[in-house]
């Protein structure tokens, strides 16, 4: 059975040089991304939240923040990023202040599958890239979002790891490699948006980006296998590897889908 393999410990060593080539290499456009987000799907999926400047956006799981000042700079908005990675938390809140947007990006250390540490209807939009999949109570942390978000506005999330087709146990394992899974099949995602209060407003399937993405952190990384085992060490570099090939065969065969929604608090 493959070994659990953090992805995540990466966020402590973020400006690593050859962490550096390979997020460029791998993203094209590198604005700090951790997930299967690419910045062309990131501007193409923003405009259906409908933030305006000035709105206080949430972002959960934020990781090591890029996304989230890349937000801020493209539409003038505040964001507030929580994550559960205190690494995550002092390299995005680093980069930040480097960049002088410390006003308006904060970052601070939460569980998104706790109570939310804000007030009810105190954000204008809500984002959660290609984390859904980690939180083992989905209802509960949609309700959490239904409460902090203000009536009439929307969030978007990602679920990469909807089942659509036949998987293989051992194919679960590896897929599931880098922490606690949560894998449901098509329809219960609209349903538990739907008993926590939203309107689902549209869905897409976004699975190519997922198979792209992983398809070349895959190749990148292997290119520079003798300076990544010096960083990682044996185990975790074909830990990982197993689990990049994973979601490229995956996703690209449409097994595990990865779908986006877009779901409303109504106004009334």
């Amino acid at each position: 059975m493959p070994q659990r393999v953090d992805l995540y410990s990466a966020y402590t060593h973020f400006t690593d040089p050859v962490l550096d080539a390979i997020r460029k290499e791998t993203f094209g456009i590198d604005i700090g991304q951790n997930s299967w987000l690419t910045v062309d799907e990131y501007e193409r999926l923003l405009p259906l939240l409908e933030i305006k400047p000035g709105d206080h956006v949430l972002e959960v799981a934020s990781g090591s923040g890029g996304p989230a000042l890349y937000l801020a700079r493209a539409l003038g908005c505040l964001v507030t990023g929580i994550e559960a990675n205190e690494g995550g938390v002092a390299t995005a809140s680093k980069m930040a202040a480097q960049a002088g947007e410390a006003e308006r990006v904060h970052f601070r250390v939460a569980d998104a599958e706790a109570a939310l540490p804000f007030e009810q209807n105190s954000f204008d939009a809500l984002l959660c890239m290609d984390s859904m999949n980690h939180f083992q109570n989905r209802l509960a942390v949609l309700r959490e979002w239904h409460r902090v978000l203000r009536p009439g506005r929307r969030a978007l999330f990602t679920d990469p790891v909807v089942i659509t087709g036949p998987v293989t146990n051992d194919e679960l394992v590896t897929r599931s490699a880098v922490g606690l899974f949560l894998f449901v099949p098509p329809g219960i995602n609209e349903q538990l948006i739907e008993q926590s209060g939203f309107q689902l407003i549209c869905q897409e399937d976004v699975s190519d980006n997922a198979a792209l993405v992983a398809g070349r952190w895959h190749q990148a990384r292997q290119a520079r296998k003798d300076e990544l085992l010096r960083v990682e060490g044996e185990e975790r570099f074909e830990g990982l590897q197993r689990f990049f090939e994973s979601v490229h065969k995956l996703a690209s065969e449409r097994r595990l889908s990865r779908i986006a929604y877009v779901v409303e608090k109504p106004a009334g």
